[in-house]
């Protein structure tokens, strides 16, 4: 089923910043680079784009300038169009002020809301990555004449998650009970932050919120309407992995070494797009030595690399290991250095003959543009 113009996107770039400080000290979560050319926002906004979905505005709060620089007009996703399209909206409300939260986000791009003519709302955050057929949220949405439909997943809630939605459901499917950040133990139905609304009805719900001056979104819109709304579960049943912290961070991108993951992730009918940037192949000296890693292209490899990932345009000089790292996009790996458990943010400079260690569970951030 394509969706086509019922259905309007809406990405939070900023809900979950304060998880991962490190990455997003001078860029969104949204815009966090992954997987060696993409960024986390580029999963959810290709989502939308294969479900039909044509017209998608993503909110912003702080720091949005490496988002708006990948982003672009859209083109990539093919959203750079006369008629809708992908929308940047302000950090702002009518008033200036900046406002918290889902709710006070909502608030903030009221207008916008209300000039839209879809029937429905997708709402999504960034800190994921998944491949999630929309279409079929939107279909389940539908079937169930919902008011509220709530994507979950069944597993065992993050560690790093302290405010996961924890939700029970009835044989039919409908939202019976929701905790909020419960001490679970074993796996459970946990939210994924991914909702399907009636534009109107959303509108209506955020004014009443923002009147009493109450703006948690799972406490005031989901659970407070449990017993007055139809609001319904849709269990994903696909691979998806959170961003939460440095470490899940790290382990997300070690995880795309795994062909069951590739995959999942990167369905050749439902494809992640991202901003394309013509560099050349990877280029590897006679001396390189590479296993099990992937390597983007502009890279020039001379040294050992063995469990990375490494971003476009890096160069690991001659006698350099690197095993176990994420080096992300432009950074220089200077001769003889040794890196095992390192993460480092855009354009490092690791010079001559240094060593740095991290763990499995602590590995090492450099931060961006850093000389080590």
């Amino acid at each position: 089923m394509m969706i086509g113009n019922k259905v309007l996107g809406i990405l939070f770039a900023n809900v979950h910043d304060e998880r991962v400080r490190e990455l997003t000290e001078h860029r969104t979560l949204a815009s966090v680079p992954i997987g060696g050319r993409y960024r986390l926002i580029d999963f959810p906004l290709s989502n939308m784009v294969n479900s039909g979905i044509d017209k998608v505005g993503v909110i912003t709060a702080e720091n949005y300038q490496s988002l708006m620089d990948h982003l672009g007009s859209g083109k990539a996703w093919d959203l750079s169009r006369k008629r809708d399209g992908l929308y940047i909206l302000p950090p702002f409300g009518a008033d200036g002020t900046k406002l918290p939260n889902r709710i006070g986000s909502l608030a903030s791009v009221m207008r916008f809301l209300r000039n839209s003519k879809e029937e429905y709302v997708l709402l999504s955050d960034c800190d994921f990555m998944c491949n999630i057929d929309y279409a079929d949220v939107i279909s389940s949405h539908i079937e169930n004449k919902a008011d509220i439909t709530m994507v979950y997943k069944y597993g065992k809630v993050p560690s790093y998650s302290t405010n996961a939605n924890v939700i029970n459901t009835a044989p039919d499917g409908r939202v019976v009970e929701m905790l909020i950040g419960p001490n679970m133990e074993g796996e459970c139905n946990y939210g994924m932050n991914m909702y399907v609304i009636r534009r109107e009805l959303l509108m209506k719900l955020v004014s009443e919120c923002v009147s009493r001056n109450r703006y948690d979104f799972g406490r005031e819109i989901i659970q407070q309407n449990l017993a007055g709304l139809r609001i319904f579960g849709y269990e994903f049943t696909g691979y998806s992995t959170i961003i939460g912290s440095i470490n899940s961070y790290f382990e997300a991108n070690m995880a795309l070494m795994l062909p069951k993951v590739r995959d999942q992730l990167f369905d050749s009918a439902r494809p992640i797009y991202t901003k394309v940037r013509d560099d050349m192949p990877a280029r590897y000296g006679l001396e390189a030595h590479v296993s099990n890693s992937l390597i983007a292209d502009g890279c020039v490899i001379d040294g050992e690399v063995e469990n990375c990932v490494i971003f476009r345009g890096v160069r690991v000089a001659k006698g350099a290991k690197l095993k176990n790292c994420v080096i992300m996009q432009d950074t220089v790996i200077g001769p003889d250095s040794t890196l095992n458990y390192v993460i480092t943010d855009k354009d490092v400079v690791i010079q001559d003959a240094r060593t740095l260690m991290g763990f499995q569970s602590y590995p090492v951030f450099i931060s961006k543009g850093s000389l080590v």
